[in-house]
């Protein structure tokens, strides 16, 4: 089985892997991702052996997200028929088409297998893999410049099913781990970046602004778990706020390739910073 991100999701950590591997606690209990996006931690430890055993939480505030990994875990066969549908659809016009869908006000209503592949025709059709929507709520990232995208793999599907098969999978806002956490668990936080300049794109792909408060906010989760005895680790941008805020902790400098900017002066290697409450 191939376990990996069924989606692409922008500050996905599939190309950070093999640097937050050798930044992990050697040994925790259960394991929670309340950022979860596309999950690529979680797949790399499932396919490692690593969360044998062990409770798993993953947690997004975003309900598309939310809903496409539940119907993952329980009706991947039905999804695949759907997708198959989208595959055979794809169009520019069926594409804007779709991305209407959720301004009519029966969207939430919708079957959630059909909204589930909603969302991954969407990612894998829209320029760069984004997610992005405007005050309103409605998705707005417009049609990317494929010749003849892949909608789905039907492997990689059905792995993600049987992967996430004893997940507890939960719209949620980060703090929820709060609740849940105990003695010896590891949280990794994968948030929002916080910007590098006051033009950054690093928080532009949400509806939720991510800025000091929410920074400083999730900072005080962060603390919190830290005093309940809890293997703690974050990804954030490389900047002196993000570095001031958590000068208690250990902080590590890694090294990510950044593909998504308009400029190409703006990609390339760009470092980051991994925090850490354990040696």
């Amino acid at each position: 089985m191939c376990f990996r991100p069924f989606i692409k999701w922008v500050g996905g950590k599939k190309g950070l892997i093999s640097q937050l591997m050798p930044l992990l606690p050697k040994n925790f209990n259960n394991y929670f991702e309340p950022f979860v996006g596309g999950g690529a931690l979680f797949f790399e430890l499932y396919s490692l052996g690593v969360l044998e055993g062990k409770k798993v939480y993953l947690f997004d505030i975003n309900e598309e997200l939310i809903n496409t990994y539940q119907v993952i875990k329980h009706f991947p066969s039905k999804l695949l028929d759907e997708l198959k549908k989208f595959q055979q659809k794809h169009s520019k016009e069926f594409y804007y088409e779709v991305r209407e869908w959720d301004r009519d006000n029966d969207f939430k209503n919708i079957d959630k297998v059909l909204r589930a592949a909603r969302f991954i025709y969407l990612n894998k059709t829209c320029f760069n893999g984004l997610y992005r929507v405007n005050k309103k709520g409605f998705f707005n990232v417009p049609i990317g410049s494929y010749k003849s995208p892949k909608i789905y793999d039907e492997k990689l599907i059905m792995s993600a099913s049987y992967a996430l098969k004893d997940a507890n999978i939960e719209v949620a806002d980060f703090s929820r781990v709060l609740e849940v956490a105990k003695e010896n668990d590891f949280i990794y936080f994968d948030p929002p970046y916080y910007p590098l300049s006051d033009t950054s794109n690093f928080t532009s792909y949400t509806d939720l602004v991510f800025l000091e408060d929410e920074q400083k906010r999730l900072y005080q989760v962060f603390k919190e778990l830290d005093k309940k005895g809890c293997f703690v680790m974050e990804s954030n941008s490389d900047t002196e706020f993000i570095k001031n805020l958590y000068q208690e902790y250990k902080i590590e400098i890694v090294y990510m390739h950044r593909f998504i900017n308009s400029k190409k002066e703006g990609r390339g290697k760009i470092s980051e910073v991994v925090i850490k409450n354990y040696q």
